[in-house]
């Protein structure tokens, strides 16, 4: 009898523990526990967007004249003064608005041999590149073996004109690149070219 009694004791001592620590919940997993990511209203309407209205922007910053920088040198266009030079005529397909589209301009390198840039690089020369920058602050590069005929098939343009007509929204002054895929690199109301070299 005393033998039962003190294993019946044992066995409460025992599951007693274990029943009080299964009724309270454990911080630690309540910490870690991972909450599914909410959507914003904001991202849903991204998503449910069609194409078209993904690549569509709105009307960047009115642009002033086109400022070209080079050591220090500096060079500025308007679209009087780049209608004195000699404009060459591109045709392009943009895949954003899924239209083949006729600019004319001067190319960059015309530009920038003003300047002292070389349009027959050589050597250490291929370490020149030039950031272009947009009125709504969007910035590419090209290395200037993209932007020069003696290199590169492709025609790096500051355009003046889309269409026959003078560009209006993305304008005055319009940097198109042909041989691209797509328009990632062309920049809109175009404001300044800075030419730079790589360490």
């Amino acid at each position: 009898m005393r033998f039962s009694c003190g294993l019946t004791a044992i066995l409460l001592a025992i599951s007693i523990p274990m029943v009080v620590a299964q009724s309270q919940p454990s911080s630690t997993a309540e910490v870690n526990q991972v909450q599914p990511a909410s959507t914003s209203p904001l991202q849903t309407q991204h998503d449910q967007m069609p194409m078209s209205e993904m690549h569509a922007h709105k009307p960047a910053p009115a642009a002033g004249p086109l400022v070209i920088s080079y050591g220090n040198q500096s060079a500025t266009w308007t679209v009087a003064t780049l209608g004195s030079l000699p404009h060459t005529n591109v045709s392009v397909y943009n895949e954003h608005t899924k239209a083949n589209e006729n600019y004319a301009g001067v190319p960059l390198i015309d530009l920038l041999v003003k300047l002292g840039v070389p349009d027959k690089p050589r050597g250490k020369q291929f370490r020149i590149y030039i950031v272009a920058v947009g009125s709504d602050g969007y910035e590419v590069v090209y290395s200037l073996g993209e932007i020069t005929p003696d290199v590169h098939d492709a025609t790096v343009l500051v355009a003046d004109s889309e269409n026959d007509k003078q560009i209006a929204d993305d304008g005055p002054l319009k940097l198109v690149a042909t041989g691209e895929k797509r328009p990632a690199r062309w920049v809109r109301n175009l404001v300044a070219v800075k030419v730079l070299t790589a360490e």
